[in-house]
């Protein structure tokens, strides 16, 4: 087999390959979505949950988009650069970011902060638009840097979530405080010796009755009665709190998608992107049995 035949073979299998696992991804992730019941933030179990709410601003949070200055609670930019080669020409990413600042969403029965570090975030808020500066917020070029800068074509896009829009989220939940966690007497009680072992002069001065410098078994049950108190009256003060909820992203293979449109629009949007998968998979198996053919291996 020659090398056009390698390359070629090479690349029908990569297809086949990557539509069968583009394919099969994809609808993994709308079958999460169509088969995880709406919960509401005040009653939601722990685990693997989905909302609608709301985006709300937080108190002390600024968030300024960085290619537009808008305020908004999230932001995703990427700065591409026009370069020309002969007839070629294409796009070269040169920078690209995205915000990693806490989101706070509203259900009408409870908030919930949401790290969307590691989501698919999906806005419906877009600009793309194009200029000669390296950062369309960036100062005038002049002298030299306006010579050698000169011809240079840039294309911005900029995706902002903002207050008062709509999201779905889907996740993994916790929450904290308000009474919801139970208490692990065993573990919390080791916690506390752990802590107090740190001051271990202490440890002998509150607990070392006969002053001999150790702690015999009668007084190291004393320590652990007093360490078993402590970490119930802890929790008790814990749980006194207002209850805290968090959305991040789930330890396990499963989606956790940000977005402005709901469940159904997502799930339409993935099931086509599979189906795309399916085609790019029977065209490389194809192509692939054929390559097989003609150099008859």
């Amino acid at each position: 087999m020659d090398t056009g035949h390698l390359l070629g073979l090479a690349c029908a299998v990569g297809a086949t390959t990557g539509g069968a696992w583009w394919c099969l991804r994809r609808l993994g992730e709308a079958r999460h979505l169509l088969d995880t019941p709406t919960s509401k933030i005040r009653s939601a179990a722990q685990g693997y949950v989905e909302f609608y709410g709301v985006l709300r601003e937080q108190a002390n949070t600024a968030i300024v988009a960085p290619l537009t200055g808008k305020p908004c609670l999230w932001w995703r930019f990427r700065i591409e650069e026009y370069q020309a080669s002969g007839k070629s020409h294409s796009w070269r990413l040169v920078d690209s970011g995205s915000s990693e600042g806490w989101l706070l969403l509203d259900d009408g029965t409870g908030s919930c902060l949401i790290d969307p570090r590691g989501a698919q975030v999906r806005p419906t808020t877009r600009e793309v638009w194009r200029g000669n500066l390296r950062h369309p917020r960036g100062p005038a070029r002049s002298g030299w840097a306006a010579w050698f800068s000169a011809g240079k074509r840039y294309r911005y896009s900029e995706e902002r979530l903002h207050a008062g829009q709509p999201l779905y989220a889907i996740g993994a939940f916790r929450s904290s405080g308000g009474g919801r966690q139970g208490l692990d007497v065993g573990a919390a009680q080791s916690e506390v010796i752990g802590q107090w072992k740190g001051d271990f002069a202490g440890l002998l001065q509150r607990f070392d009755s006969d002053g001999n410098g150790r702690l015999d078994e009668q007084e190291w049950n004393r320590v652990r009665l007093a360490a078993q108190l402590e970490a119930e009256d802890r929790h008790r003060q814990h749980s006194q709190q207002p209850a805290q909820h968090h959305m991040g992203r789930p330890g396990e293979a499963q989606p956790f998608i940000l977005s402005s449109a709901g469940e159904d629009e997502l799930a339409r949007h993935f099931y086509w992107q599979a189906a795309g998968g399916a085609v790019l998979c029977l065209a490389g198996a194809l192509a692939t049995a054929w390559l097989l053919g003609v150099t008859r291996l």
